[in-house]
Formats: C-alpha cells, sequence, structure tokens
C-alpha cells in the first residue's frame, strides 16, 4: 500500500525548501503537480532539474482558473468535479505506489492540496510536509519585518468584497493581502480608503528570480501578476514591552 505525500515547496527558491522536502522530491517516482493548461506550473517550475531521470508524471491541469468568477456556480461545479477525478486517480495509483504531491509554499496555508486532502481523509495514508509559506519570502524580499511588538497581522484575500477589505485593513497593524491579481485595483482602491495605500507594497514573484518589489501607489494600476503579494508592514505597538 502506497502513500499519498504532500510536500511543500517554500515561497519560490528552490534553496528555500526543507531538508526533507529536498530528500522526498529528489527520491520520488511518482510526482503529481496542479498548473494551468498549456502551463508548466509554478510547483513543476521549482523543482526543475531535481527529479530523477526516470521519474512518472502527472499534470493535474485545472479546468477553469480565471476565466468565469470564482464564485459562480459554473466555477464551483467544475472545480468540485476536477478534485473529485483527481482524488480518485492519485488513490488507485497510491494503491501500489508512493504518489509525491507538489504544493508551493506551506500545504495547510491555502494550498490547493486540501481539496484532495479532505476527500482521501480515511482512505490511506496521507503525509504532509510542511514548507515554508510564500508570504514570508515576500516579506523577506521587502526587507522590513512584518510585524513588531502587539501588532495584530491579518491575511486578507483580494476576492472579498471591497466595504470588507477597508474594514479589516482599518483594524489591522500588518497586512497580508493574497490572491491578487485581477483583484489589484480594488484592493488599491481599499486601501486608499483606509489610509493605508502609502505603505503598501507588492511583491511580485518573491524569492524567485524575476523578483519585482515595488511601492503599490507606483505600480501601473492595470499591473496586475497573478503571483503577487501585497503587504503593509506593522510599525510595532509596544515594541519593546517585557512581555
Amino acid at each position: 500500500m502506497g502513500r499519498i505525500i504532500c510536500c511543500g515547496l517554500g515561497p519560490g527558491d528552490p534553496d528555500l525548501m526543507s531538508v526533507r522536502a529536498d530528500r522526498t522530491v529528489r527520491g520520488a517516482k511518482h510526482v503529481a503537480y496542479f498548473r494551468k493548461k498549456g502551463h508548466p506550473g509554478q510547483a513543476r517550475r521549482i523543482v526543475e532539474g531535481m527529479l530523477a531521470a526516470d521519474v512518472c508524471e502527472y499534470p493535474m491541469e485545472y479546468p477553469v482558473t480565471t476565466e468565469i468568477a470564482f464564485d459562480s456556480p459554473d466555477y464551483v461545479r467544475l472545480l468540485a468535479s476536477f478534485y473529485d477525478e483527481w482524488t480518485e486517480r492519485l488513490a488507485r495509483l497510491a494503491r501500489a505506489v508512493d504518489i509525491v504531491v507538489l504544493c508551493e509554499g506551506d500545504p495547510y496555508f491555502y494550498g490547493s492540496f486540501i481539496h484532495l486532502h479532505a476527500r482521501l481523509q480515511g482512505r490511506l495514508e496521507i503525509e504532509v510536509i510542511a514548507g515554508i509559506p510564500g508570504m514570508a519570502g515576500c516579506w523577506n524580499a521587502v526587507g522590513q519585518p512584518i510585524a513588531l511588538g502587539d501588532d495584530v497581522t491579518t491575511v486578507l484575500m483580494g476576492t472579498l468584497p471591497e466595504a470588507e477589505l477597508e474594514q479589516r485593513m482599518r483594524n489591522s497593524d500588518a497586512l497580508v493581502i493574497m490572491k491578487t491579481g485581477r483583484n489589484l485595483t480594488k484592493v488599491r482602491r481599499a486601501l486608499a480608503s483606509a489610509g493605508r495605500l502609502n505603505e503598501a507594497w507588492l511583491v511580485e514573484r518573491g524569492t524567485m528570480p524575476d523578483q519585482r518589489v515595488a511601492r503599490l501607489m507606483d505600480v501601473d494600476a492595470a499591473d496586475c501578476p497573478y503571483f503577487a503579494i501585497v503587504l503593509v508592514h506593522g510599525q510595532g505597538r509596544r515594541e519593546g514591552s517585557a512581555e
């Protein structure tokens, strides 16, 4: 009986993978990874040159990504069917061999693998290898601490309604805003309304060779990179407290 091993690859730079993840990837005989149709996939790109010559690869191609709204019934139906199909395929394979599923960042932090994880519970052995979350790689790229002292850090999705984004931006010290992409214009408006735009950074492809770090207010409103995170650093409430 094989296992499914979900391997967290970290923020993008292969040097930031854990020793355990590196060993697992290099020793894998069967690997699966998510990707957009027609693209190599970010997880696969991270491990380029690390896989064994005789490895069997299983690209899991999303039926849709940004073509239709993520909250539309069609989007939900197509993604559910996709995850159902790959759950069955991986479960069949894992009856005989170990399958390594590659995952950017940390699998338990908004990772796509979690949709498979929930469906596979109780059916076979699952192992998850932790990875450095992408946001950690991004705030290191800026070169400033994301939070100090008693700062409260909030992680937001750019897909949230603009009014909710603004409210949460006002009520937190440090901000990490994920799933920007075509939501970037909305995120900018919410930050401006909350009085936080001047503090915001955009980090695209953090830790990767084509990394870009820029003040968000200096980025063209039409420039909506997919692999990007917006950061607002905390200022350190009660910094230096003895507690």
